[in-house]
């Protein structure tokens, strides 16, 4: 078991990209991380790389890796597990994995094998994340769930334009779990708060090089959201929301 004292946050997607950053900027805030990514090698160089940029101002900080395929669900919840059993209980957990569907993945023209690999990895895993490492923070009554949707799961604005049919719908799936959890445990009241958010083009594998925005621009919402004290939201509903730049959006 990890005897830190330090806050835990989980982390999917967290070697590289808005997972990396997200993970940055919770380490800055002097959490302990237990990072979840497909490729171990990519793991454990995020690994080294944050310990060494907070080796003088957290020398503290833990970091756990937890190499997934989470387009695989069985594994997705193996490996949950793991971390449930072998981690102290979350006060975070951000979920930022994700891929894109293929261009011409259009609702008449996208392949069975194509939908079921996009929903696997955008959607089924993070209700398997969320279904296994979720009641313990809401048994804790302190905990944050953040997941990373898109605008373009919105089904008002731009998420209802069409085309890339898998990922718009998986996002749009993203955006109901959301809300449906928030209400299931108490919109708050009982010191859990889950929400998604849209984090806009940026500069990631999936975003390219040319994306407005950096990675760590894009993180910040997500940091916010899982850091920053409630009464900073300025909402009468404070959770299941999807926000923007640390405003609320319609779905």
């Amino acid at each position: 078991m990890n005897s830190s004292p330090r806050p835990l946050a989980i982390v999917s997607g967290g070697s590289r990209g808005l997972g990396y950053e997200s993970a940055r900027g919770l380490a800055a805030r002097g959490y302990d991380l237990a990072l979840i990514a497909k490729d171990p090698a990519g793991l454990n160089s995020a690994k080294e790389q944050l310990l060494s940029e907070f080796s003088a101002t957290q020398p503290g900080l833990s970091i756990t890796t937890h190499p997934a395929d989470l387009e695989n669900q069985e594994i997705t919840r193996k490996v949950a597990e793991e971390i449930s059993a072998s981690l102290p209980t979350a006060q975070v957990m951000v979920l930022a994995h994700g891929v894109m569907s293929e261009k011409m993945s259009k609702t008449l023209r996208t392949t069975d094998a194509e939908w079921n690999r996009v929903m696997a990895i955008n959607l089924d895993s993070v209700f398997t994340l969320v279904n296994v490492l979720a009641p313990a923070m809401t048994e804790a009554r302190n905990g944050r769930v953040v997941i990373y949707s898109a605008c373009l799961g919105r089904m008002s604005g731009p998420g209802n334009a069409g085309g890339l049919a898998p990922y718009r719908i998986s996002k749009a799936g993203v955006n109901a779990l959301v809300r449906n959890l928030a209400h299931e445990t108490g919109l708050g009241a009982r010191g859990f708060y889950v929400d998604a958010i849209c984090p806009n083009h940026s500069r990631t594998d999936m975003g390219g090089p040319d994306a407005p925005r950096s990675a760590e621009e894009g993180a910040e919402t997500a940091i916010w959201l899982a850091t920053a004290d409630i009464a900073e939201r300025g909402s009468d509903q404070v959770t299941g929301l999807l926000w923007e730049d640390r405003k609320v959006v319609p779905f």
